[in-house]
């Protein structure tokens, strides 16, 4: 039993290494339009973001089997559990962020008035570096049961809030001016979305960041303030 029971676990590992390393990826080409400051998704990224979309709701769904079947067939211990709980919740947020990537390429393409993306582009980059940089401390820190990185990424999130506000100050600026038309306004409401699952994505870095000071240390941190 101890020895099936520690290949599950070493599989789940395999798999959830597996599962990051992709969503990594999708987060790598989508980081690299939005700095470089396109407007246009170049085919082969799309090819390649769409082909990983699929291929990260199968492991998600096989890691999620995995998972739940580990548990009711070999009864593991309260530190296992707490850590192969915490791995659920994980996959969860980085299926999401998949999910996010994918919507992020689908409004850069809607976007019709080049200007108005060039002159926002630098605090949508900021926002997309710090979400990825996130998501990456985040998973470091529950792979490394490294406390410290799920704290910076728990309190970052307060920085990217700034960003933010800064971004949608700019936007409503841009929207009171004498040119507004349609397509501006359109515009407008496009980078708007596309800001909000940029957030978003921060959002599931700080849920990853929870799940492994679960893993760490047994606390469920949800819905409370991080001393500083």
């Amino acid at each position: 039993m101890t020895i099936r029971k520690d290949d599950a676990l070493n599989n789940i590992v395999v798999d959830f290494e597996t599962l990051s390393n992709i969503v990594l990826e999708q987060l790598d080409q989508i980081e690299q339009v939005i700095t470089a400051g396109n407007i246009v998704v170049p085919e082969d990224v799309l090819k390649k973001i769409r082909q990983n979309e699929n291929e990260i709701d199968k492991k998600e769904v096989k890691l999620s089997d995995k998972i739940v079947n580990t548990i009711v067939l070999y009864q593991p211990v309260a530190s296992e559990l707490r850590r192969i709980i915490a791995c659920y919740r994980i996959v969860l947020s980085l299926e999401r962020i998949g999910d996010l990537v994918v919507n992020i390429s689908n409004f850069i393409e809607k976007i019709k008035t080049p200007e108005v993306y060039s002159r926002l582009q630098e605090v949508l980059s900021n926002m997309t570096i710090l979400s990825i940089k996130m998501v990456r401390k985040s998973l470091l820190s529950f792979i490394n049961d490294d406390k410290g990185f799920a704290i910076w990424t728990i309190k970052n999130d307060v920085v990217f809030d700034e960003i933010n506000h800064k971004l949608l100050k700019k936007m409503l600026a841009k929207a009171d001016t004498a040119e507004s038309s349609k397509h501006l306004l359109m515009s407008i409401i496009t980078i708007k979305e596309m800001m909000s699952n940029i957030e978003r994505i921060a959002d599931h870095a700080t849920n990853i960041a929870e799940a492994a000071i679960y893993s760490i240390e047994g606390k469920d941190i949800r819905h409370h303030k991080i001393d500083k």
